[in-house]
């Protein structure tokens, strides 16, 4: 199973009224309960020295920019969306500049942002040429799969 079908697997239980799903493959388990807001998943892998990994994924609630995403979408505007669950950066580091400010001029294949998922940082790229409008997400926050993150006008 791989990390995007259980990305799909959390979002259909955050949708649903399920309380607990378990799936077994072969030496692969995967439990996602759902309590309170709150989705918890726990991976195991047997015979390895670490038993088991969990980690708990906030769920995030829409927020207020969602009807302005909305409205900017008729001003012709583009929106950079989240490929994935994770934590939204900025910047490459703490001392580091911000990799875009509302104003600059991005390319298609310029890095926009970092999203932390599984404590790997993954880069996140333009797929479009135009001036940030507007930054939809703060530094160091938590983002859902498909979350808008900036607002670009080609």
């Amino acid at each position: 199973m791989d990390f995007k079908q259980i990305q799909e697997l959390v979002k259909m239980v955050n949708k649903s009224n399920i309380s607990e799903l378990s799936i077994e493959q072969d030496k692969f388990k995967i439990t996602i309960k759902q309590k309170d807001n709150e989705t918890q998943q726990v991976f195991t892998m047997p015979a390895t020295p670490m038993q088991a990994v969990a980690q708990a994924v906030p769920q995030v609630a829409v927020s207020a920019e969602a009807p302005k995403a909305a409205e900017a979408k008729a001003d012709n505007l583009v929106t950079i969306k989240s490929p994935m669950i994770g934590t939204f950066y900025r910047s490459p580091g703490p001392d580091k500049p911000s990799f875009v400010n509302v104003g600059d001029e991005v390319t298609t294949g310029k890095v926009v942002c970092i999203i932390e998922a599984m404590k790997l940082f993954n880069e996140i790229e333009s797929e479009v040429s135009g001036k940030i409008v507007k930054v939809l997400v703060d530094d160091a926050s938590p983002v859902e799969y498909d979350q808008p993150l900036f607002l670009v006008e080609p």
